[in-house]
């Protein structure tokens, strides 16, 4: 059971823009499912994130159950939105972090932590005084309040949020997401008052800061164009995007006919085009796709290229 500081924190949880209010230190359950102990899926060295990150001996994933979006077409949805994990307490979670460490990773990962971020922030703090010297990545679906992200001041070097869409009603069809747009926006921004733009060091491997991902949804979904000339006028130009191809219809994709294929090549082009003419040059693009590209189904991601 958690206890101390993040215990207060999980007694009434306002964590994420949906402010349930569950007592999360009572058994009771929120929208995202979660409980007082984080949920971890699994951990372990990844080599497939983005090349800052996973450099030559992989990035220290850990990736948490349970989310405070229901994505009809997530890749993850067996630990996501069917729950499949373990409880741990903080003192596993310190554990987890120094053995990742331990065996050479260049960073911690943690991925789809906003539900978790008082176990989280306490780990951290304790890991911190046991030795940990490694990056901590936040990975996150971007439907986060800024104010948690406040929270995490100080403990997190690089944050990784995705912008899934530019507007509130695609969020909440497809992701039954409520007032997304303002949230993600706003919480990008506090990210990168905290971290700047992304610092990496003479191995290539990131140090600190921002990195953003675009994943490209097919028939304009996602508004990703709209998404890119925020980032320009409002975040920085030296903004890092990672801007994915690697959509494929999976969970329930197949009850929706507009996200029933994979993205095109043209509207895929579009947006790595939109992110050049805005003068954002820094980050990564994936390979192009195929109309509809079976290749990669069940795969993570694919291989990064520079933008520029």
């Amino acid at each position: 059971m958690t206890s101390g500081a993040a215990g207060e924190a999980l007694k009434k949880c306002l964590l994420c823009p949906r402010r349930c209010g569950a007592d999360r230190t009572k058994g009771e359950h929120g929208y995202c499912r979660a409980g007082a102990d984080a949920r971890v899926y699994s951990y372990s060295a990844h080599h497939g994130e983005e090349p800052v990150l996973s450099g030559r001996r992989g990035s220290g994933t850990i990736f948490f159950s349970h989310c405070n979006m229901k994505c009809v077409y997530c890749q993850n949805y067996y630990f996501s939105q069917l729950d499949e994990g373990e409880d741990v307490s903080v003192g596993r979670l310190i554990e987890m972090m120094l053995a990742l460490q331990g065996v050479g990773c260049h960073n911690i990962n943690l991925v789809s932590p906003t539900h978790y971020a008082p176990q989280i922030k306490a780990a951290l703090e304790g890991a911190l005084e046991d030795g940990l010297k490694v990056p901590v990545v936040y990975n996150t679906g971007g439907y986060d309040l800024a104010r948690t992200i406040r929270s995490l001041e100080g403990l997190v070097d690089i944050y990784m949020p995705d912008m899934r869409y530019s507007s509130d009603s695609m969020a909440e069809a497809y992701s039954d997401a409520v007032n997304y747009v303002e949230c993600n926006r706003i919480a990008v921004e506090e990210m990168h008052r905290q971290v700047g733009d992304l610092v990496v060091d003479n191995e290539g491997v990131a140090r600190r800061g921002l990195i953003i991902r675009l994943l490209v949804l097919p028939n304009d979904i996602s508004g990703t164009k709209d998404t890119i000339r925020f980032i320009a006028k409002r975040i920085s130009k030296g903004t890092f995007l990672s801007i994915m191809s690697q959509y494929y219809p999976t969970f329930r994709a197949c009850n929706y006919r507009e996200l029933s294929s994979g993205v095109t090549k043209k509207e895929y082009l579009g947006i790595v085009d939109e992110a050049k003419d805005m003068g954002l040059d820094n980050g990564w693009v994936q390979e192009i796709p195929a109309e509809v590209d079976t290749k990669y189904a069940g795969t993570s991601i694919r291989p990064h290229k520079p933008v520029g």
